[in-house]
């Protein structure tokens, strides 16, 4: 089975899904609501104030999972459109169209059935919604097409697990699954290798896709703010799932090799990090771009609805390694591990983002 096929959320809206535990992106989402509306407020006015004023605007949501702050985004951008073509005198609001990005195993249903929420936001206005399978590391869009892609909690995630062996193909991250204190350099170094050629190949997919000098891609990730890739908030969940699955191992109910051979495909980069390829790309300008915090118990109040979340986001990818059979020992740990955190004030206290809005330049690009 191919990487692609089990990096999704949960399914479902049961007790360990997605959709019953996205509180995190939720909030976020709330937050950078200002960001999206900005945005589609300087494409509408950049649009009216040239010869071929907007007709319909296209926007993407890639890695969009089953909701709900894909809801949010499109409420956001619904209203801000209204507001705003009324403001400048639009003759006719813009149509919107909605494309809804994921890998193959994202849970469409799910998604498509919660859309039902933003009925109300789209009475007077032409709005319509189609999935759109596939990965956002590969073109997705005709060229020259998209004037807004939003992405929240997606690219962090990487095309592909870096390489971490040496030359006798030895495993060198054992007993860990993402960079960790007894992580030797040359995991960090394969880890930020793979997000920088990664984030590289996404802005250049998206570069032919987006409407020149007028198009904007708003992302939202994962971040850090030093340079310390093993700081507490970057790395709270990683460790406490390797704790987890170590003390499967420790009772012979998972093999050794399989916590030693196995590491999460995603990386927490600082601002600095994204910044440099934005530039290096070079077909986006950056307009904003910002590292937001977000305490954790204004979302989890509990360790058990936050191990509920390492859940949600991780079991897909966990359960083809180790096996379904064990996930719900797995995950009991986990929650017995966060539980005895919180107890003692030892959890991440804060989940740390970064925020950009990048406008495309108008120039010509190779496809």
């Amino acid at each position: 089975m191919e990487l692609k096929e089990v990096m999704h959320m949960n399914c479902g809206d049961g007790e360990n899904s997605y959709v019953k535990s996205a509180g995190l992106t939720e909030k976020v989402a709330e937050v950078t609501q200002a960001i999206v509306y900005k945005a589609v407020e300087s494409v509408l006015k950049e649009k009216y104030c040239s010869s071929t004023p907007l007709e319909v605007l296209n926007v993407a949501d890639l890695g969009c999972s089953s909701g709900p702050n894909t809801f949010t985004v499109m409420s956001t951008v619904i209203e801000s459109t209204v507001k705003n073509s009324n403001e400048l005198g639009y003759c006719q609001t813009p149509g919107i169209q909605f494309y809804l990005n994921d890998l193959v195993g994202n849970d469409f249903n799910t998604l498509f059935k919660g859309l039902s929420v933003i009925e109300e936001k789209v009475k007077n206005v032409s709005c319509f919604a189609m999935g759109a399978p596939g990965s956002f590391y590969d073109r997705l869009f005709p060229q020259k097409s998209m004037h807004l892609i939003h992405s929240s909690y997606g690219i962090h995630w990487l095309s592909q697990v870096p390489k971490i062996t040496n030359e006798r193909g030895l495993h060198l991250n054992k007993g860990s699954i993402y960079i960790s204190e007894t992580s030797p350099p040359a995991v960090k170094k394969a880890y930020l290798s793979q997000f920088q050629e990664d984030f590289l190949l996404f802005l250049k997919r998206r570069s032919p896709e987006m409407v020149p000098d007028n198009g904007r891609i708003l992302f939202i990730i994962n971040g850090r703010k030093s340079d310390d890739p093993i700081g507490r908030e970057c790395i709270y969940y990683f460790e406490t799932l390797s704790k987890a699955i170590s003390y499967l191992v420790s009772k012979e109910l998972v093999d050794e090799e399989k916590l030693d051979s196995f590491n999460l495909p995603t990386f927490i980069p600082s601002k600095e990090e994204v910044e440099d390829l934005v530039e290096k790309e070079g077909s986006f300008t950056i307009e904003f771009m910002e590292t937001i915090e977000v305490e954790i118990g204004d979302v989890w109040t509990s360790g058990e609805s936050r191990a509920k979340n390492v859940r949600a986001f991780s079991e897909p990818m966990i359960s083809h390694q180790f096996g379904e059979e064990v996930m719900d020992q797995l995950y009991d740990k986990v929650t017995q591990i966060v539980v005895e955190d919180y107890k003692f004030g030892k959890q991440a206290t804060k989940n740390i983002s970064i925020v950009a809005l990048l406008k495309r330049k108008n120039m010509t690009l190779s496809l």
